[in-house]
């Protein structure tokens, strides 16, 4: 029983939380990504390059059994027979799905860091972030700001700090 208590503690942790939605909206982008890259760019890519189809993009490593009756340019097809085979086309779509989503996450990341870099540019200028609206505020620095204001008012000019955090 002291386990399921355990765990009960530790899945209602906000992190535990905030980490599963991320997974689920993680899954959800990685489809997104998947059917931009299957539904438009590899057709355009293939258009390009004269073939639409890129998973039969492959290398042949070993012999084709003298019973195979299937399509001799099938990647699925070969595979399932037991071919040996290199397939360069999956890992191709592969490859620039990896790259969309670097490159949404990039630009996602970057997107993060400037709002970050512009809300602590306006915490450090704001003497009280609580009487700021459009600054958000953390409670207990506040509290902690107005603690060190009165204990310098307390201690006058002619009394040295007490503390080197003060």
């Amino acid at each position: 029983m002291a386990v399921f208590g355990e765990f009960k503690k530790f899945v209602a942790r906000g992190n535990v939380l905030d980490l599963a939605v991320g997974v689920i909206i993680g899954a959800a982008f990685g489809r997104i990504v998947t059917s931009l890259t299957e539904s438009i760019i590899m057709p355009l890519i293939g258009w390009v390059f004269g073939d639409v189809d890129f998973s039969n993009f492959f290398v042949l490593l070993g012999e084709i059994p003298a019973d195979y009756a299937g399509d001799r340019t099938s990647y699925a097809d070969l595979k399932a027979a037991g071919v040996a085979m290199l397939g360069y086309g999956d890992f191709v779509t592969q490859l620039i799905n990896f790259l969309i989503v670097a490159f949404a996450l990039f630009l996602l990341i970057k997107t993060v860091n400037r709002v970050l870099d512009e809300v602590q540019a306006k915490q450090k200028a704001a003497e009280d972030t609580a009487a700021v609206p459009d600054v958000p505020t953390d409670p207990q620095l506040d509290v902690l700001k107005e603690i060190l204001a009165e204990l310098k008012e307390r201690q006058g000019p002619d009394v040295p700090p007490t503390s080197q955090f003060i």
